[in-house]
């Protein structure tokens, strides 16, 4: 999972709360220390779903290279001009191409577009990892992530 706010987090606790090895990473160190103390500031997520043994929280991009199915929920904040700020989803899929492997599965849950997981996210993950993607997927939010 790459992004902890209020979609990635309940979705990657969801995930270890099934026994499931999650890798929940953020580039916010000071998030991945509260939530590493059970604190989850969006109080999406309880305590003892944060110490769960399958959870491994963390902001440290080498610790991507043990998943092989990587679930992107960073956000899109608008611009001053009303204009989606894609740098943090660039940033996103640059630090998983650099951990990516051949055969691993990227899904795009963060909000865009239409043309930006192939104008934008595949280019630099192909550019990142070197490897040519083969399978991607889009998910929208449809339904409040973290569902029990």
């Amino acid at each position: 999972m790459i992004g902890l706010g209020y979609v990635g987090l309940p979705v990657a606790a969801a995930f270890a709360r099934s026994g499931q090895a999650v890798v929940a990473f953020d580039i916010d160190k000071r998030r991945i220390a509260e939530l590493s103390k059970g604190h989850d500031r969006t109080g999406e997520v309880d305590a003892a779903s944060l110490q769960s043994k399958s959870l491994k929280l963390t902001a440290d991009p080498e610790d991507l290279r043990a998943a092989d199915f990587h679930i992107v929920t960073v956000p899109t904040p608008i611009d001053a001009s009303k204009q989606p700020d894609l740098e943090p989803l660039k940033r996103a899929s640059t630090t998983i191409g650099q951990a990516l492997k051949k055969g691993d599965i990227v899904v795009y849950e963060s909000t865009v577009y239409p043309g930006v997981t192939e104008d934008v996210c595949i280019p630099a993950l192909e550019k990142a990892s070197g490897l040519k993607p083969q399978l991607f997927s889009v998910s929208g939010e449809s339904v409040p992530a973290g569902f029990p």
